[in-house]
């Protein structure tokens, strides 16, 4: 195996360790708050609104998918349905204020738990590794699931 092909497993492996730490973590921070439904909140709030089959096409997940955490979402008070004033067919999920209330508590929590995990890297290394991370994410479609 090459030095190459070794570096790639132990990026595989140290991201499925991250994944599921995030999982995990994600539970810990707000109980009825998936990662998933953590992550569908963030993009509400950063698009200002958004169709359930726009979450579901920007996140590459079943249409199903996404309908099911949305429906958990809206029972929880945590998004609203409401109608398209360019399109009155179309409805818009948007964030309540509960929505907000809880992204910003979970979002605070989630950002002290990366400080303190990260708190004896020096600042090189978190640049670094910041940018490595947004050049793996901005990485070539269809490898979505890596």
């Amino acid at each position: 195996m090459t030095a190459a092909q070794t570096a790639v497993e132990t990026i595989q492996r140290e991201m499925t360790s991250f994944a599921r730490r995030a999982r995990a973590s994600a539970g810990r921070m707000h109980p009825e708050l998936s990662l998933v439904s953590y992550t569908l909140l963030g993009h509400l709030e950063e698009s200002g609104g958004c169709r359930a089959t726009d979450l579901a096409a920007h996140y590459a997940l079943d249409k199903s998918t996404v309908s099911r955490q949305v429906a958990a979402l809206e029972r929880a008070g945590l998004i609203e349905r409401r109608v398209d004033p360019e399109d009155h067919r179309v409805q818009v999920l948007h964030l309540t204020d509960a929505g907000q209330e809880i992204l910003a508590q979970v979002t605070r929590s989630r950002r002290a738990a990366f400080q303190e995990r990260l708190a004896d890297w020096p600042e090189e290394d978190l640049v670094r590794f910041a940018a490595y991370l947004e050049r793996y994410n901005a990485g070539p479609a269809g490898a979505e699931s890596a």
